[in-house]
């Protein structure tokens, strides 16, 4: 098999694709017990102004990474690096909150997932996975997985420069729970970006949902299933039920495009707000998946495969 080379996308594109998945997620509305343009949700110390103000502050660290996994082999030695950049942009970060906390986990996904892209190899891998031995059809997707699975392989390898000592609220979420987080999610290759958040966004375009009811139904699909530490860390495996069952409720009502549907996510809205349930984790997952659905991936016009064989 031959595959035409497709340039990939600069450093400046993957990070203004970061930025704009980041602020996307943060506008969605309305988002249970999460920020949008309503108010801070779950939060008494965010905002939406806050939110992209954060957002922008990141811009520097994903173009710095997206450079050095251009020029740097994937190995130990990036993964230390990432390490690096991403603790500086987490400390630029909280220089633009005031101190808040808005996307740690965001950018520990985002900035894998920004590496795995500019460093090439995703793209080889997505090239032969298209392929799939009888050369059948191509489709963005097989990109998104391809770049998830070389995210995973990053995320697996020691950061022997990590300070010690440091733990955060999802790390005692996982201690006392025993979940996985945001670091099992990457090393298993984000499950609920690929199989789960861009399936169900796609498939709600493909029903002719508008934009935003797509993208809710996607935030709560991940919802429904992942073991969110955030909303762990706040209330416990009774709260984890709580944002689990009221997602799967909204989108057995047929989702937020629905009246019932709606009328069941305000409800959950409510309950999360009152309990002070965040889902953060889930938001930053669907950030995630934006940003996959947000690269310039080849289409298949572009890609000529020459020979096939078996």
């Amino acid at each position: 098999m031959t595959v035409i080379e497709h340039a990939r996308p600069s450093a400046a594109v993957l990070a203004g694709a970061a930025v704009l998945a980041l602020c996307e997620e943060a506008r969605l509305s309305p988002k249970p017990g999460l920020v949008d343009g309503r108010g801070g949700g779950a939060h008494d110390d965010m905002d939406l102004p806050l939110m992209l103000a954060s957002a922008e502050a990141l811009r520097p660290a994903f173009h710095e990474i997206a450079q050095t996994a251009e020029r740097t082999p994937a190995g130990a030695g990036l993964r230390e690096r990432l390490g690096v950049l991403g603790r500086r942009g987490e400390r630029a970060m909280l220089r633009a909150t005031g101190g808040v906390n808005t996307h740690r986990g965001a950018l520990w996904a985002l900035g894998l997932l920004v590496a795995a892209v500019a460093g090439g190899a995703a793209w080889h891998r997505g090239a032969w996975d298209g392929a799939a031995w009888d050369c059948g059809p191509w489709d963005r997707a097989i990109w998104g997985r391809a770049a998830a699975r070389e995210a995973a392989r990053l995320a697996a390898l020691p950061d022997r420069r990590a300070p010690v000592g440091e733990s955060s609220h999802g790390d005692l979420a996982r201690s006392r729970y025993g979940a996985g987080g945001a670091r099992r999610e990457a090393e298993n290759a984000f499950p609920h970006v690929t199989e789960v958040a861009l399936p169900r966004l796609r498939a709600g375009r493909a029903a002719g949902l508008g934009e935003e009811a797509a993208r809710l139904d996607a935030l709560l699909a991940v919802m429904s299933l992942l073991d969110d530490t955030c909303v762990l860390h706040r209330g416990g495996p009774d709260g984890l039920r709580t944002v689990r069952s009221g997602a799967r409720r909204v989108l057995a009502e047929g989702g937020a495009s629905t009246g019932p549907g709606r009328a069941a996510l305000m409800e959950l809205d409510d309950e999360l707000r009152a309990r002070r349930l965040s889902p953060g984790g889930s938001g930053d997952l669907l950030a995630a998946a934006l940003f996959l659905d947000m690269v310039p991936w080849p289409e298949p016009a572009e890609q000529e495969v020459l020979a096939c064989r078996r």
